[in-house]
């Protein structure tokens, strides 16, 4: 695995990976800022892996589903660097005709035991989860 970054100007670079996939980074404290700050390509990262994880067990669960959205919020240190995150919580968005406790499962087996980049992350930061089914929320009973 390989990325190398291209400083545009000011703050702003593009990252670009082995497979010529490219990422556009910015301070997100400049005016204007041309792309996402690394510490929010972290919350992506969350958010992608996951979303991978969740897809493909529910795939050999041959559950099918309508849409998957996932917001990550990250709090971060109040103070000087390093600002690292303490507290991430990914709320889980799903609809279709499936069942409420499978999503859980996918979601809980993927930020406990799959997913890299949450597993990373949980050297500082806590790290929970919801999940919301056809716009309710699912609480394991």
């Amino acid at each position: 695995m390989n990325v190398r970054l291209t400083h545009k100007s000011g703050y702003h670079a593009i990252i670009e990976n082995d497979k010529g996939h490219q990422v556009a980074i910015d301070n997100k404290s400049v005016e204007n800022p041309q792309g996402a700050s690394p510490m929010e390509l972290l919350l992506m990262g969350v958010a992608g892996c996951s979303s991978i994880d969740i897809i493909s067990i529910l795939n050999k669960q041959k559950v099918a589903f309508d849409s998957l959205e996932i917001d990550v919020d990250g709090e971060r240190v109040d103070k000087p660097a390093p600002s690292l995150f303490t507290k991430i919580h990914a709320t889980v968005r799903l609809t279709g005709n499936v069942k409420p406790e499978k999503i859980f499962r996918a979601a809980e087996l993927s930020f406990t035991k799959y997913c890299s980049v949450s597993l990373t992350l949980a050297a500082t930061a806590d790290i929970r989860f919801s999940v919301i089914v056809n716009d309710i929320p699912y609480v394991k009973a």
